[in-house]
């Protein structure tokens, strides 16, 4: 197998989680401590901190000191670029399974 599909598969793990994607999300826009995304993301710093190690972890994140805090960033900034590819792909994809209900509220299609 092609080792490309291994790392490939390593990643979609450790993004997969709502919170580690809005995390990614926050990074997109630039370099934040673990008090400012779990302020921007509405949880604890402890959850980001078991958050950014796992993506850490899996070479998706990166750390730079900055006098006695530490900073995160994106490894590689196009992370975002394929975040907002996937994002807009489910987007769409929810648009066109969405029926209206009787109510006016949305629920999903079905048999």
């Amino acid at each position: 197998m092609d080792a490309t599909y291994e790392l490939h598969a390593n990643v979609l793990k450790a993004m997969a989680s709502p919170r580690r994607l809005e995390i990614l999300h926050l990074l997109g826009t630039g370099r934040r401590d673990v008090a400012a995304l779990a302020s921007g993301i509405g949880t604890t710093e402890p959850n980001v901190s078991r958050d950014l190690a796992v993506l850490y972890a899996a070479g998706i994140v990166e750390e730079q000191a900055v006098g006695r805090s530490v900073r995160f960033a994106l490894c590689d900034p196009e992370m975002t670029v394929a975040c907002e590819l996937m994002r807009d792909l489910l987007r769409r994809r929810l648009e066109r399974t969405r029926v209206p209900a009787p109510n006016g509220r949305s629920r999903r299609g079905g048999n």
